[in-house]
């Protein structure tokens, strides 16, 4: 396995034309999107803790898609810094 990481070419990465707005954003929206999860995964838990394995599975699922668009905005963030840096 290589340690060698590919640099991001400019044009390959989409930035605000704002980048400080963008940079906050993409926090802002996050953080958003992670105490959503964390709000299914409670309720989740809630709903097995009484029996309701379906409703629990449709709050994981819910609580899921949170993750994916927190990790979305994550990765714009990741690619804004590293073409900044």
């Amino acid at each position: 396995m290589s340690d060698t990481v590919t640099p991001i070419k400019h044009e390959q990465v989409k930035v605000s034309s704002n980048e400080n707005h963008g940079g906050v954003e993409n926090h802002k929206k996050a953080a958003h999107h992670h105490e959503e999860a964390a709000k299914f995964h409670h309720e989740a838990a809630k709903q097995h803790e009484a029996g309701n394995h379906e409703k629990a599975a449709h709050a994981t699922i819910k609580a899921q898609g949170h993750h994916a668009l927190a990790t979305e905005h994550q990765v714009l963030d990741v690619k804004h810094h590293a073409i900044k840096g």
